[in-house]
C-alpha cells in the first residue's frame, strides 16, 4: 500500500489503554484499483500499522493471480470469475486467525459480490465485523437491494466517512456513527490563488452518475465569454467515448481527456488548475474535494449527497442545484470576476482540511477495534 507523508512516518503516536493486541483483517480495493476507497485503506493501515494496540493485516478484494495467469485480467468476465475464486478462497483461510474483520465496501453490486461473502465467514468463525460503507446510492441499496438490510445488521458496527450516510442509514432504523477519512495534505501543494486563470479541470469517474456532461455543458458557456479558457478532464469510464463526442458537438476548444492519472501525479494535476468542477447526481464524501481544499483550489460542485456536509456554500466553496450548468458556468465566471471571493473561499477550505488530520482518526479506529473486541471502556 502507499506510504503517506513523512510527518506520519516520524510523528509518535499516542499513547493507547494497555491490553492484548487486537489483530484486524482489512479487507478493501488495492492500488490496482483508482479511488478514494483505495486511498483509505492505504492511510489506515499505514497510521494503525505504527500504532500500538492492533496489529494491522491487509486483504485486497481483488487479488491478484499466480503471474502464469495475469492474461486473466484483460477479459472481463473470466477476470471476475478468476478473482472471485481467488477472493472466497483466500479469506476463507485469512479470516479465521483474526479477531477483526474491517470490511471497507460500496453498495449495490460490489457489496453483495465482496462484502457479504467477508461478513458471512465472519459470522462463521466468529469474528468482530466493521462494515466501512463509502456510497452516496446508500438510500438505493438499502430500498431495492433484499438483501442489505439484513446483512447490515450482522455488522458489530457501521462506520460512514459522512454525516450523511449516517443520517440515511438512520432513516431506516440502521445505526451507525462517522469517521472522517483521512487527508494527508502533505501530499498536495498548496498554492494561494486570487486573480484566476479559465483554466479548469475535474477529475471523478467517467460513469453517469458523476454527470460529466453537466460540466461539459456548463463549458461551453464558460468558453463563449473566455474563448481562452481550458477544461481538464481526468480519469477514465463507460461514458468516455460519450462524453468526447459531447464535447465535439458542442465544439469545445482546449478540452482534454486525459485518462486515468496515477495517485502520485494528482497533486500536479490540482496545482495546473485554477477552479475544479464536479457535478455529481449521487455522492457521499468525496475525497477529490478535500484535496482541492489542501491545494488552495476554488471548488464549484453540485449539492448531491453528502458534498454540502464537507463544503459549505459561499463558505469554502460555491454549490450548484443538481444537473444546473447553467448556474455551473455562472459560478465559475463568478470566480473568475471576483478575486476577494477567490481568497475567502479558499483560505476557509484550508481552514476545513485540519479536521481530517490522521491523528484523531488514527486514536477513533484504535479505540474502536478495541470497544468491538473487550466492550466499552468504564
Amino acid at each position: 500500500m502507499e506510504q503517506i507523508s513523512e510527518e506520519i512516518r516520524d510523528t509518535p503516536a499516542e499513547p493507547v489503554a494497555k491490553r492484548a493486541v487486537v489483530s484486524v483483517l482489512l479487507i478493501g480495493p488495492s492500488f490496482e484499483i483508482v479511488g478514494g476507497q483505495t486511498v483509505q485503506a492505504a492511510h489506515l493501515m499505514k497510521v494503525l500499522s505504527e500504532a500500538p494496540g492492533q496489529k494491522m493485516t491487509f486483504f485486497p478484494i481483488n487479488p491478484r493471480p499466480p503471474k502464469p495467469f495475469l492474461w486473466v485480467r484483460k477479459i472481463p468476465f473470466l477476470r471476475t470469475i478468476v478473482n472471485a475464486i481467488l477472493y472466497h478462497g483466500e479469506l476463507l483461510f485469512a479470516a479465521r486467525k483474526h479477531d477483526v474483520l474491517h470490511i471497507f465496501t460500496a453498495g449495490l453490486h460490489s457489496y453483495t459480490l465482496w462484502t457479504i461473502p467477508a461478513l458471512l465467514y465472519g459470522k462463521m468463525y466468529g469474528k468482530k465485523l466493521i462494515v466501512h460503507y463509502h456510497d452516496g446510492r446508500a438510500e438505493e441499496h438499502i430500498t431495492k437491494w433484499r438483501s442489505a438490510v439484513h446483512t447490515l445488521r450482522w455488522a458489530d458496527r457501521i462506520v460512514a466517512p459522512s454525516g450523511f450516510l449516517v443520517d440515511v442509514f438512520a432513516k431506516y432504523g440502521i445505526k451507525a456513527e462517522s469517521i472522517f477519512n483521512i487527508l494527508d495534505a502533505g501530499n498536495f501543494i498548496y498554492r494561494k490563488r486570487r486573480k484566476l486563470r479559465p483554466a479548469f479541470m475535474t477529475n471523478r469517474s467517467l460513469e453517469a452518475l458523476y454527470n460529466i456532461d453537466c460540466i461539459l455543458r456548463a463549458f461551453k458557456i464558460v468558453q463563449a465569454k473566455y474563448p481562452e479558457a481550458s477544461l481538464t478532464i481526468a480519469h477514465d469510464g463507460v461514458c468516455r467515448p460519450a462524453l468526447e463526442k459531447l464535447a465535439q458537438d458542442l465544439e469545445l476548444r482546449n478540452t482534454r481527456f486525459i485518462g486515468k492519472v496515477p495517485h502520485d501525479h494528482i497533486a500536479e494535476l490540482y496545482d495546473s488548475a485554477d477552479i475544479y468542477q464536479t457535478t455529481p447526481n449521487v455522492d457521499c464524501m468525496p475525497g477529490s474535494l478535500l484535496e482541492c481544499f489542501a491545494s488552495g483550489l476554488p471548488v464549484v460542485a453540485s449539492k448531491a449527497g453528502g458534498i454540502p456536509y464537507i463544503a459549505k456554500d459561499r463558505y469554502s466553496a460555491l454549490l450548484v442545484d443538481l444537473n444546473d450548468h447553467e448556474a455551473l458556468a455562472a459560478r465559475s465566471v463568478e470566480l473568475l470576476e471576483n478575486e476577494d471571493l477567490v481568497e475567502q473561499i479558499t483560505a476557509n477550505a484550508l481552514e476545513e482540511v485540519k479536521q481530517y488530520n490522521w491523528k484523531p482518526i488514527r486514536d477513533q479506529w484504535a479505540a474502536l477495534y478495541r470497544e468491538v473486541v473487550s466492550g466499552p471502556e468504564s
